[in-house]
């Protein structure tokens, strides 16, 4: 049996540019990256008193369940690039932030907090919605029953400044 296609979204607004970087190297040293996306400049949500961030997501095959790979992976890459979690501002700027968006067409929560697959950040935000769309448009989102292109075309107001990452 294959591992399922997990889709990762990331983000940074403290030194944006070497620390996708870095996550990209990271994540393909620790499973089968398969393809990125464009990085995306996004203003902040929640608190706006800070700089833009760049946001991308990743396609990727690993053998981990999803917990030990948020445990081993995501939150190693995290420490590892000096993340810091501000407990009094959950929107504080940020190193690095790895999330699990997609795991296959699972629907699941895990961990303590809990998380939730698919992330409900992909109805609410671009920069989440759309870095995913452009890696697989026709991937039918396992709760929305829309293609994540459709899901995307929301924000199409949204105005992002697009490049592409250097790794």
């Amino acid at each position: 049996m294959t591992s399922p296609e997990v889709y990762v979204s990331l983000g940074s607004n403290i030194a944006p540019e070497r620390n996708l970087a870095e996550a990209v190297r990271l994540l393909r040293q620790k499973c089968d990256l398969l393809a990125l996306s464009s990085v995306y400049r996004t203003a902040p949500q929640g608190y706006t008193d800070q700089p833009d961030f760049l946001n991308m997501a990743v396609k990727l095959h690993t053998a981990l369940p999803p917990e030990a790979f948020k445990r081993d992976v995501l939150d190693w890459i995290e420490q590892h690039l000096g993340r810091v979690r501000d407990p009094l501002n959950k929107n504080a700027p940020r190193t690095i932030d790895l999330d699990i968006s997609l795991w296959g067409d699972a629907v699941f929560s895990y961990g303590a907090k809990p998380w939730r697959v698919p992330d409900p950040d992909i109805g609410r935000f671009a920069h989440v919605a759309v870095p995913l769309a452009e890696l697989s448009p026709e991937f039918l989102h396992p709760t929305e029953g829309l293609t994540l292109a459709a899901l995307a075309a929301r924000f199409n107001d949204v105005v992002f400044e697009r490049s592409v990452l250097t790794v």
